[in-house]
């Protein structure tokens, strides 16, 4: 909100947010503001200011800045500096008590009446709480800069590598797919023709096996397929096989190719199945299809890897050439067996959600989970809707039942704290793949943000 409002010119302006976005600066940023956008705005408590506090327009924004006003307007040595410095990283009150009286000393000294003394130790002690030095608010504001960059212009690759980046981690998978698809990306199901091992960009009209042109921009991407490595219980060394056999002779044309020229001993049974319902061999039938006649698919495999079309399955039991494998009718995979596969296989939900059915009602609502956890403070309410995706119960010291849950929607996931009350009268619906809608209290505990949990119903 503040980078907006804000609207940086130059690589100064992001340092500066970088360094102010912190406890105690904070309350200067409305002022920076203020002052980037009408210089008539700024002015400085003393004219020896002016050198130090000229490029963030006549805020105290870095740790630096204090130093050398201690420095410059209270005669501080480097070393009274540098003491000064530690006490405001200690917070320890005694300490900071000393260092103000001396401080509030030198500027009178220098100078400086009481009041203005007085009123320059108040724009420095937020700095006590947490300051930061301008060499790391430059390391991280030129790394803002370019990955800020790096979103805009060229988003399908900038949101590949945030997703390789963070693989292992579900959670924070599934809110960057959501990301993804507020941009406009598509993110698909690995593809045994398209994944390399990692997240894949994939380009319009070209072989994904070609190298990426880093000029190319959005609309030179059909979207992101995850990799053959995130499938779970998907080995390495098959992936690595796959992707090697489609460089050396292409894209597989169909089932049997595929299996005909994947060699590999790895892909057997449970790695086959992991192919399908991860939806990797879409492309060469429908997956409840597919799985029903995995035996068969295997066997084929097994007999015919390395062969070339045509040659001799059998010859001294005079059978005929290989001939494509014909697959027996089964019941198509619902939707609902589909997603759980990919939760199971991928950690998330791909070709739909359990929650698409809500989506009007849920893009109605005032809140969502990303925003109750990036706008709301400790104990204000919320009213979100989402699916269950975790459920874990315990018993409070008291003997009664409690549980601890994990509630998610499009836009990410939040933890829900279950007290005994509302667990006894909601308990049918505190389970996995469960779609409700919770009434709470915001809790900020450790760095995380919960929902207390205090009324609960089923989304209909």
């Amino acid at each position: 909100r503040y980078l907006k409002e804000l609207r940086p010119t130059d690589i100064h302006d992001i340092n500066a947010m970088v360094a102010l976005c912190r406890t105690g600066p904070m309350e200067s940023i409305p002022e920076y503001i203020r002052r980037k956008h009408n210089p008539r705005l700024i002015e400085y408590l003393d004219p020896r200011m002016e050198d130090i506090l000229k490029e963030s327009y006549g805020v105290i924004t870095y740790q630096d800045d204090v130093l050398l006003i201690a420095i410059k307007l209270a005669g501080y040595s480097w070393l009274q500096a540098d003491t000064l410095r530690k006490a405001m990283g200690k917070k320890i009150p005694a300490v900071m008590k000393a260092e103000r009286e001396q401080l509030v000393a030198g500027f009178v000294k220098n100078g400086l009446s009481e009041e203005k003394a007085e009123k320059l130790w108040s724009l420095i002690l937020p700095f006590a709480a947490y300051g930061f030095n301008k060499a790391h608010a430059a390391s991280y504001g030129k790394v803002a800069y370019q990955t800020a960059y790096m979103k805009a212009n060229f988003p399908a690759i900038y949101m590949a590598s945030v997703l390789t980046a963070e693989s292992g981690d579900v959670e924070q998978i599934g809110e960057i797919v959501a990301e993804c698809t507020r941009m406009g990306i598509t993110v698909l199901p690995p593809s045994v023709n398209e994944s390399f091992t990692g997240f894949t960009v994939i380009k319009a009209d070209a072989s994904p096996s070609s190298p990426i042109d880093y000029r190319l921009k959005t609309v030179d991407y059909s979207g992101i397929r995850f990799g053959l490595t995130t499938i779970k219980n998907f080995g390495e060394g098959v992936a690595h096989s796959i992707i090697e056999e489609r460089k050396r002779a292409g894209r597989f044309a169909s089932l049997s190719d595929f299996l005909r020229r994947i060699k590999d001993r790895n892909l057997n049974k449970k790695s086959l199945e992991a192919l399908v319902k991860s939806g990797a061999l879409d492309e060469f039938g429908e997956r409840g299809q597919m799985l029903a006649n995995i035996d068969r698919i295997l066997l084929y495999g097994k007999e015919t890897a390395g062969a070339p079309q045509g040659a001799s399955l059998f010859a001294a039991a005079g059978m005929e050439s290989v001939t494509d494998i014909t697959l027996t009718d089964a019941a198509s995979a619902s939707t609902s067996e589909k997603l759980a596969w990919e939760k199971e296989l991928l950690g998330l939900y791909l070709s739909g959600h359990p929650l698409d059915k809500f989506r009007k009602l849920l893009a109605g609502r005032e809140m969502n989970i990303k925003r109750v956890r990036e706008e709301l403070k400790e104990g204000m309410m919320a009213v979100v809707g989402g699916i269950v995706t975790e459920a874990r119960p315990i018993t409070t010291k008291g003997g009664e039942p409690m549980i601890f849950a994990k509630l998610a929607d499009f836009t990410g996931g939040i933890e829900v704290v279950v007290f005994p009350r509302v667990f006894n009268e909601h308990k049918a619906l505190f389970v996995p793949e469960q779609c409700i809608a919770i009434k709470g209290r915001i809790s900020h505990r450790n760095g995380e943000v919960s929902l207390i949990a205090e009324q609960v119903k089923a989304l209909a």
